[in-house]
């Protein structure tokens, strides 16, 4: 994964307040933190949103699931982090099952989702505080790494403001804070930096890829920018409609490609491009 030394200066030390001096490990060398056999998901009106896929997650990686719109892709993540349920197969997160055991599942985990849902009357500090107040965190605590994400995201700025006056990238960024403001073992993200803009964007990869780094934190995401996916991830799996087409790593992808960008390896993969937003 690329280390992004260009864009830390102006945050390595916010996260390294964050952590602490002597910050907990989260990784683990007992296999894989992610295991998915066969894991499917029908909808009532009878959509196959996910087809039976299987594939494990190493402790300390960050795994990419890239692929177009309806590929499937939020529903796996919704299904490991207990927001959707399987209709068949099974999955564990940090060792454990995500239907079984789906509340000690979700104290082990952040989840910023695609869809932004949070309250206009509230302070981006005051979502903040109760998010970490919720995992276990003292006011002051919850108070203090609140005001140092918020700085992390580029709105420290506008902590006090409501977040009815937030722009959607704004709030998808305070969703992404609250996700990671008590440094789970393993966190899923859903397409976490569209709507960004490409600053926005490059400081929110340079985040990630430190707090992997010092913590050891499993990251899973879904996302369609290939920069991302290339850039950001030890391992993708390109998915389409509701299977895994291949899996690998970027460079793993390109090599039985014979191609020399990620795109190429999509389009040979798949059979044709992948439209990506601007």
């Amino acid at each position: 994964m690329t280390s992004f030394d260009g864009e830390r200066p102006d945050h390595e030390a916010l996260l390294r307040e964050l952590v602490g001096s002597e910050p907990r490990r989260l990784r683990s060398d007992h296999g894989d933190v992610i295991v998915v056999e066969a894991l499917s998901k029908r909808y009532p009106n009878g959509t196959e949103a996910v087809r039976g896929v299987s594939f494990g997650v190493r402790s300390g990686e960050v795994f990419g699931i890239l692929g177009p719109n309806g590929a499937g892709k939020s529903t796996t993540i919704g299904m490991l982090g207990t927001l959707v349920l399987p209709s068949g197969g099974r999955a564990s997160v940090a060792g454990l099952d995500v239907v079984a055991q789906r509340r000690e599942v979700r104290r082990r985990i952040g989840f910023a989702m695609q869809e932004v849902g949070v309250d206009d009357l509230a302070t981006g500090r005051e979502l903040l505080v109760l998010h970490g107040r919720l995992h276990g965190l003292s006011r002051r605590e919850a108070a203090r790494r609140a005001a140092l994400l918020l700085e992390l995201v580029g709105l420290g700025e506008h902590a006090a403001a409501r977040m009815g006056d937030y722009s959607g990238g704004m709030k998808r960024r305070v969703d992404l804070a609250s996700a990671l403001i008590h440094l789970p073992q393993v966190v899923f993200l859903d397409e976490p930096t569209e709507g960004l803009d490409p600053r926005a964007r490059a400081a929110i990869w340079a985040a990630l890829a430190w707090l992997r780094e010092a913590l050891g934190m499993t990251i899973v995401l879904t996302t369609h920018y290939m920069e991302e996916a290339d850039r950001l991830c030890d391992r993708i799996a390109i998915v389409e409609r509701g299977r895994i087409v291949v899996s690998g790593t970027p460079q793993e992808l390109k090599r039985a490609a014979r191609a020399v960008t990620l795109e190429d390896a999509y389009l040979h993969s798949t059979g044709q491009a992948l439209e990506v937003a601007a």
